[in-house]
């Protein structure tokens, strides 16, 4: 699995728990070392046994866990990049929505060496749509509907998400927009730079 991955997860959990309990889940997963270095891929066991080590740490399911990484992904300030990525989709969420087809191109552009599960969305209607992650990556689909919901806020958008689980291999997430400018969004400019 990709060190991008690794760290994110890392950062996540010392953002959120603490670097003690990161300490403790390597540990537990018999790791050998504290820190994933970025650029470097890992056997993807590794990463699967600390993401267990965590949840039995934290009493928590891995999809909850992981929707709650896919949030932090797009709302804590020390993943602004990430967002601004994922901003680029569009003015609008349904725009967002639309550009998530792209996404692991874009990322690709990016990162060349990381691969993310394709992603389709599937429009059933103006309000309702269906998100396709095909696999590749275990536990993409619950980080996923952690970052729908925390775009949604960031877009003033009022959604419902349901997970509804696997169908012939592909996950499916469904989406509901309720209302599209539900509030102000949080602000983005196109050409801020990091200061």
């Amino acid at each position: 699995m990709h060190g991008l991955i690794n760290r994110a997860i890392q950062s996540f959990v010392c953002a959120t728990y603490g670097h003690a309990c990161w300490l403790r889940a390597t540990e537990v997963a018999e790791l050998g070392f504290s820190e994933f270095e970025a650029m470097l891929i890992y056997d993807r066991e590794l990463s699967m046994n600390v993401l267990d080590a965590l949840c039995t740490d934290l009493n928590r399911s891995r999809a909850d866990l992981l929707e709650d990484m896919g949030t932090y992904l797009v709302s804590h300030p020390n993943m602004e990049g990430l967002r601004r990525l994922l901003r680029f989709g569009g003015v609008s969420y349904v725009e967002f929505l639309h550009s998530l087809d792209d996404l692991s191109d874009r990322v690709r552009l990016a990162v060349s060496d990381l691969q993310l599960p394709a992603l389709e969305l599937q429009e059933h209607s103006p309000a309702q749509y269906e998100l396709l992650c095909h696999p590749g990556l275990p536990g993409y689909s619950s980080v996923m509907v952690g970052i729908l919901r925390a775009m949604a806020d960031d877009y003033g958008a009022l959604v419902i998400l349901s997970h509804e689980g696997r169908k012939e291999q592909v996950d499916s997430i469904s989406v509901t927009l309720i209302e599209s400018a539900f509030s102000e969004g949080r602000q983005f400019d196109l050409g801020a730079r990091k200061p």
